[in-house]
């Protein structure tokens, strides 16, 4: 196994997320992992570092357990709004949920559909049927909405902190989702088309005709509009995804699985950032000599402190290890340091953030 701190850097990917900020064609930056990796700590710094060298940044969290208010310790609500201290940084929170509500109504309104004995309208009935039968489109049409959203926004780069990386390969999934659920759909128009409005009709609905058109056009606008993001999604100069791990098994097995499905979608993928690392510019061998040499002389209770430390230590540098392993030849591996103190507020990011563009030198 590849020892982190026994390389030539100069055979390896400079470690450190330098290339995103050097990219300037950039136009959508991923930002995922396994849950509490520091993906929106990480989002939130990458944010602050292209702040300085684009002209208008916007970081967009798609996980429903929002962390960007907290980690720039102001509200962030779902239009953009301004970071203080910056003027060219703005951050939203999206409920995906709200958005398909919201793109419900406008549906109803539209064809003037009623509600059924239960509140249920027509339009709502049929999406309900629509989910159970075609898994995830309810997801993928919250999620054109958002894409819709964003691309009317002058923004010439967009971070997204994404969900756990479970719901995120989700997303990535959705136009082959759409692909099957519309050959599936619009053979049932050909055949049946009358029925889906008459269906709609007996929910509750407005027109048969009216809901028939509303619905089948949304659905071919959410096709359009994924289809259009998919294309640039694969588009390694517009897109790019990073990986955040921290040194620990299930988080490195996590990422492999993620990056060979980013392979399998042809999304670009080559940074990924190890958060939490104890002391990233020493190994643990160096470590442990100092340990031997000292341990004779350590009160209990700090004897017991370093031992653990030292075990967690071995721990990270084993896995750390397989990281540069796996990844080491063709990723930029970006090792961020555990402190002493949380990364909430911008000055804080700000200083954070400089560790993602000038890395630790592992061999001082």
């Amino acid at each position: 196994m590849a020892d982190p701190y026994d390389f030539d850097d100069e055979d390896l990917p400079d470690p450190s997320l330098k290339n995103i900020i050097e990219q300037d064609t950039l136009q959508w930056i991923f930002v995922g992992g396994k849950g509490g990796v520091g993906k929106t700590t990480t989002s939130c710094c990458l944010g602050t570092q292209l702040a300085k060298h684009r002209k208008k940044v916007l970081i967009v969290s798609t996980d429903p357990a929002h962390n960007l208010s907290d980690a720039f310790c102001q509200k962030i609500g779902r239009e953009p709004t301004p970071i203080q201290g910056f003027d060219n940084l703005s951050a939203m929170e999206i409920d995906a949920t709200e958005d398909l509500d919201k793109m419900q109504r406008s549906m109803e309104d539209a064809t003037g559909a009623g509600h059924d004995e239960d509140g249920n309208s027509g339009i709502q009935s049929l999406m309900t049927e629509l989910s159970n039968s075609i898994p995830g489109i309810d997801e993928a049409m919250s999620f054109s909405e958002l894409m819709k959203q964003v691309q009317t926004l002058d923004y010439d780069v967009v971070v997204f902190d994404t969900a756990p990386t479970g719901h995120t390969l989700r997303l990535l999934s959705f136009p082959t989702i759409l692909e099957k659920a519309f050959g599936k759909l619009m053979d049932l128009k050909d055949r049946f088309g009358g029925l889906i409005g008459q269906a709609s009709a007996l929910f509750g609905g407005g027109s048969p005709d009216q809901v028939q058109e509303q619905l089948l056009g949304r659905l071919e606008e959410t096709r359009a509009i994924i289809n259009k993001v998919n294309v640039a999604f694969q588009d390694p100069a517009l897109t790019t995804f990073v990986c955040v791990c921290i040194p620990e098994f299930l988080s490195i097995y996590e990422t492999e699985r993620l990056v060979q499905e980013l392979s399998k979608f042809g999304i670009d993928s080559h940074n990924i950032v190890v958060n939490q690392v104890l002391f990233p510019e020493k190994d643990a061998e160096e470590l442990g000599e100092w340990f031997d040499s000292n341990k004779d002389g350590m009160q209990k209770e700090a004897l017991e402190i370093c031992s653990k430390m030292m075990a967690r230590k071995r721990m990270q540098d084993k896995y750390i290890g397989q990281c540069f392993d796996l990844y080491g030849d063709d990723f930029h591996v970006v090792l961020m340091p555990l402190l002493d103190h949380e990364v909430r507020g911008v000055e804080k990011l700000k200083d954070f953030s400089e560790l993602l563009i000038n890395p630790i030198d592992l061999e001082e």
